[in-house]
């Protein structure tokens, strides 16, 4: 297996092998038929310095991918196959775009072999097994490796991404209220004892198994909270931010479903401890050389359709009425930044590969 060293020269040697077809990282997909695994296909099939070398699913085993996403014909030729360890054990890294629960099943063998693992789903997540097994409902199958797991948020641990073994992949509303918060969190802002997060996901963000509450007659023309005594998302809120201040902060975290298929808008609310600081250069400077959060102008207004198919997060910060209540506004794709996107970036960290390979696609707008 290649062996990366996290150092500017490996990043640029490992530009130029894959510019010159000698170096490929070769990729695995566990769970390629979900909305996060055809997100996934969608941008490596564009990604210079990748091969996919197989894509499991018992389901769909022996169909080309394109009979399920015609989308991808002409970019991806690969059939769907039934899960081999051996051919996931041949690859450098393997993508778990599965349900909870799933990864940390096979996480440990492959881990054992040396291939780098990301998983988009939660089970590597939360640092406590207790705190996780509470909010997920099932035992832990490996509780001895969570410890090695890497949170992939690139803006906060970028230098122990490109080190590590396992990386999790951030959930989407986690994505989109962190980022948002994060400067007024590191910087002492606001009262941490209050926070609150109204968000607002598409119905992608259920999955693509068939289920009542995501069927169009019954999401559709309305606007609902859901979650709202607890959802799975908050400890992992609690625990970055927390880490970010040195303490758990106190989090009223709402999500809502609207009738898309994608996007995420964060309403972020903070109560202001702090005068005399210009909001806008502290967001500025500290997300100034990260290549996927737009910190936009003063006074604006982000949409999830300014991010729609893009690894971009877009962010704004207002004081309504110049009173004491901070109000950020977090725009993500929540298949892309928060979800598939993320997990390339966190790839590209990992391989020594440039940060943005294969996903400067601009959004999809109208």
């Amino acid at each position: 297996m290649l062996s990366f060293v996290p150092t500017p020269i490996s990043r640029i040697m490992a530009a130029l092998f894959s510019r010159y077809g000698t170096s490929m990282v070769k990729i695995g997909i566990v769970g390629g038929t979900g909305y996060t695994g055809v997100e996934l296909l969608r941008i490596l099939a564009n990604h210079p310095d990748v091969e996919v070398a197989c894509v499991t699913s018992r389901g769909e085993a022996g169909k080309n991918v394109t009979e399920l996403f015609p989308s991808l014909r002409g970019f991806m030729d690969i059939a769907f196959t039934e899960p081999d360890p051996a051919l996931l054990r041949s690859c450098d890294l393997v993508f778990f775009a599965t349900p909870n629960g799933t990864a940390m099943q096979s996480a440990p063998e492959l881990l054992a072999a040396g291939v780098r693992v990301i998983d988009l789903a939660a089970d590597f997540r939360i640092s406590d097994v207790a705190l996780w097994e509470q909010w997920y409902g099932m035992t832990h199958a490996c509780p001895q490796v969570l410890g090695d797991a890497v949170y992939g948020l690139p803006e906060i641990n970028r230098e122990s991404i490109r080190k590590a073994q396992l990386v999790a992949n951030p959930g989407c509303y986690p994505t989109a209220t962190i980022l948002g918060f994060l400067p007024l969190v590191e910087e002492g802002i606001v009262d941490t004892s209050a926070l609150v997060a109204d968000c607002k996901s598409g119905v992608s963000g259920a999955g693509r198994g068939a289920s009542v509450p995501t069927l169009m007659a019954e999401c559709g023309e309305s606007f609902k909270a859901y979650g709202v005594a607890g959802h799975r998302h908050l400890p992992e809120i609690r625990q970055v931010l927390g880490r970010a201040m040195s303490g758990e902060p106190g989090l009223t975290f709402v999500p809502h479903l609207v009738p898309m298929i994608r996007g995420i808008l964060a309403t972020l609310y903070g109560r202001l401890i702090r005068e005399g600081v210009d909001l806008q250069a502290v967001y500025e400077e500290r997300y100034r050389d990260e290549p996927f959060v737009d910190v936009m102008p003063a006074g604006s207004l982000p949409e999830t359709r300014y991010v729609r198919g893009s690894n971009r997060c877009q962010i704004a910060i207002h004081r309504p009425q110049d009173g004491d209540t901070l109000v950020v506004l977090s725009a993500i794709d929540n298949l892309v930044k928060g979800a598939a996107g993320q997990a390339v970036h966190n790839m590209n960290i990992m391989c020594g590969l440039p940060e943005t390979a294969g996903l400067t696609s601009v959004a999809l707008s109208p």
